[in-house]
């Protein structure tokens, strides 16, 4: 048996991007948070809030930078539809989270160091390729001009935003290849499925998506704002309508505390500003506490029965509650409520009441009537495949009960259909699924071939994006 000479680590590989080779980066815009890292890594090195801070005229991003101060203004890159609104505030976050945060400081090439300049101060002769060298030292001088870029969008992108995505990618950080993947095929490629029914519930939205070969079924594409701030709304709904009432103190505003009986009044003394906080700020503050609410508190009633049906509230009432502390230092026992506030999400009629347009629920917005409608759009040979491949993923679906529910819905709705559900046990791997789809993605030595490469994309303009990345 012949021994395999192996290859010699000297010998470069000519171009490949992807691979071992280069360090791809992978980039994952949310409408709570931006996530960013290395292709082959199992986590994003950097997530950001993309929510930043906007004071005198200037940007200011990351989430220790956002504290109390006169004219501070929290403001949002994304809209509730996940998104980009404002292009050129996300530029600048995502130049800051990929370059400033990912990338080690690079030297200031010789030529501009201002170390170079002969004794008698004459300028060095150019040679005749002079404007060649420029341009070589332009593409050097450029931020990522040595990493392919992945970046993440909603299945509902506009080719717009598509374009301008490419083109920022191109034109302004330098890279050398891009592609850009839909959230539900990474996150279904995440869970190692290239075929799914991937149920994505967010932060801004939940959305209910059917991969067939990794690729979206268009027709299937199902989106509602029931996400994690619309809980955060029904919260509020419930606190406001709680006896005692509950006021949202977010922590900034506590000076010291004390510890009182279950409710008791708040016994707190609260910090005095001597500018008013702008109402964007505040908001920010308190869904930070709502966000704790909904992770230590709220829970998904599982069924059998519907928690609407007479009876299920008084026998809920007997068992054990969970308490919650304030920031303020004032709690309370939580007991039905805490089902009631988040079974909106499966029966419209169990929501509370929204005066806002925002925050009122219609059955078709529910998630059982947003997977009832994407499968409507697949054809009908491809559904039982479809649902033994459910891939749940996104970070409000880690609400505890969830998965005992959807697998109950879904028997429900299909009798008969073998039903298999694919929840990451991590809570890592459900926030960041669509990420790590990435990280996989363009890792894959399979996939170097797959980029658009910078020569296609001189030659073919931004379209090319709508032509490659389907």
């Amino acid at each position: 048996m012949s021994h395999q000479q192996p290859i010699s680590s000297s010998v470069q590989p000519s171009d490949i991007y992807g691979g071992d080779e280069v360090s791809a980066l992978v980039l994952d815009p949310g409408y709570i948070n931006t996530r960013a890292g290395y292709a082959g890594e199992e986590m994003p090195k950097q997530v950001l809030p993309s929510f930043y801070g906007h004071i005198n005229g200037r940007d200011i991003f990351g989430d220790e930078y956002i504290v109390p101060k006169p004219g501070f203004e929290v403001r949002n890159y994304m809209n509730r539809d996940s998104v980009v609104e404002d292009w050129d505030a996300a530029t600048r976050m995502w130049e800051h989270v990929l370059v400033k945060r990912l990338q080690p400081e690079r030297s200031t090439p010789p030529s501009k160091n201002g170390l170079n300049i002969s004794d008698d101060g004459d300028v060095p002769m150019e040679d005749n390729d002079g404007n060649n060298n420029e341009d070589a030292m332009d593409a050097l001088e450029k931020p990522l001009a040595e990493n392919p870029l992945l970046m993440t969008e909603a299945p509902w992108n506009s080719p717009k935003a598509r374009e301008k995505a490419i083109e920022i990618s191109m034109e302004t950080w330098g890279v050398p290849a891009f592609w850009l993947s839909k959230t539900p095929v990474l996150a279904a490629f995440a869970a190692g499925k290239a075929t799914a029914l991937v149920i994505d519930v967010g932060g801004a939205n939940t959305s209910v998506t059917a991969i067939h070969d990794g690729m979206v079924l268009k027709r299937s594409i199902q989106r509602s704002p029931v996400g994690g701030v619309w809980l955060s709304g029904q919260i509020r709904k419930m606190w406001d309508g709680s006896e005692p009432k509950v006021d949202v103190v977010p922590r900034f505003m506590i000076e010291s505390k004390k510890p009182v009986e279950a409710g008791a009044p708040a016994e707190a003394n609260l910090r005095k500003f001597n500018f008013d906080i702008h109402p964007s700020f505040r908001a920010y503050e308190e869904e930070r506490v709502l966000t704790e609410f909904k992770e230590s508190v709220v829970e998904v009633w599982r069924g059998p029965q519907r928690f609407t049906t007479p009876g299920t509230e008084d026998a809920v009432r007997s068992q054990p509650g969970r308490v919650f502390e304030m920031p303020d230092g004032s709690n309370q026992m939580w007991r039905e409520q805490r089902f009631k506030v988040s079974e909106g999400m499966w029966d419209e009629t169990a929501a509370y009441n929204s005066t806002d347009e925002e925050g009122r629920v219609t059955k078709a917005q529910t998630i059982p009537a947003l997977i009832k409608a994407a499968l409507e759009g697949v054809d009908v040979d491809l559904r039982p495949n479809i649902l033994g491949n459910v891939v749940v993923t996104g970070s409000t679906s880690l609400l505890n009960g969830f998965n005992d529910r959807l697998n109950h819905e879904l028997a429900q709705m299909y009798p008969g259909v073998k039903i298999k559900i694919h929840a990451a046990g991590l809570t890592t791997e459900r926030r960041f699924g669509a990420w790590i789809g990435g990280s996989i993605l363009a890792s894959l030595g399979t996939f170097h071939q797959m980029w658009i490469s910078r020569k296609e994309y001189d030659e073919n303009g931004a379209g090319i994006v709508e032509k490659r990345c389907k």
